[in-house]
């Protein structure tokens, strides 16, 4: 592990990156960019205002610090290529390519690629024209806008009246993207299972449940994540191979 290490974003996720490697004997210290209240000065932990959104000034900042390492927790800068850039000037970086950041970034390039390998995912269209998308004839829609910024925005609608609203908002508006996936809702528990990978090797983490709806009661509008817990009773145990 490098003696300095930078860590890219500024939510709870990146705190809790910046948190565990600043535990590591081998990390001498963490820089997170830009951070947040919990990362600013705290021990090992500091927050830079490096502008993160350009990454040449990214990429001298880590030659001029001596950083070994960064980490990008930003979802918009993996989608925009920061991982590819900063890899191509010689600064090793842990996260995925543009290109393979679509998989979470791009709903449409998500559930394409679903469908091509045989993987199970709701019914789901991609509209470019908003009567087309109030169209849809699934019993229950989840309406998504399409790309890295408006990943999380999401709605439920229990009615085609209140699907065709949300198309409205993201189509007609222009408030997250001219393409909107409407998708079958599907009924259940929801969890994440994420792994580590390398290209080769698979190592899973434990399975985890987010509370995404904003009132108690999985009522609500749908959320980023208002909390989650860890490990879930739902799934007895996880292994990695």
């Amino acid at each position: 592990m490098a003696d300095r290490v930078l860590v890219i974003g500024s939510g709870g996720r990146e705190h809790a990156l910046a948190w565990k490697l600043a535990q590591s004997p081998h990390v001498k210290h963490v820089f997170v960019a830009p951070g947040n209240a919990g990362t600013a000065d705290n021990g090992k932990i500091s927050n830079s205002a490096v502008l993160v959104s350009n990454h040449t000034i990214v990429t001298q900042f880590c030659k001029d610090h001596n950083i070994g390492l960064v980490l990008v927790g930003q979802e918009a800068l993996l989608a925009a290529g920061i991982v590819d850039d900063l890899r191509a000037a010689g600064v090793r970086c842990f996260g995925p390519s543009a290109k393979a950041a679509q998989l979470a970034s791009n709903t449409s390039f998500a559930k394409a690629f679903l469908d091509r390998h045989g993987i199970p995912t709701a019914r789901w269209k991609a509209f470019t024209n908003p009567q087309e998308a109030c169209s849809t004839d699934f019993p229950a829609r989840v309406v998504r806008a399409r790309g890295p910024a408006a990943r999380k925005e999401v709605t439920i609608a229990a009615s085609k009246e209140e699907a065709c609203r949300a198309v409205q908002e993201i189509m007609q508006d222009r408030m997250f993207g001219e393409m909107v996936v409407i998708e079958e809702l599907l009924q259940g528990e929801e969890l994440s299972c994420l792994c580590f990978t390398d290209g080769v090797t698979v190592a899973s983490m434990p399975p985890a449940q987010a509370h995404k709806r904003l009132l108690d009661g999985d009522q609500g509008p749908n959320t980023g994540g208002m909390g989650a817990y860890c490990p879930v009773p739902q799934v007895q145990q996880c292994s990695s191979s």
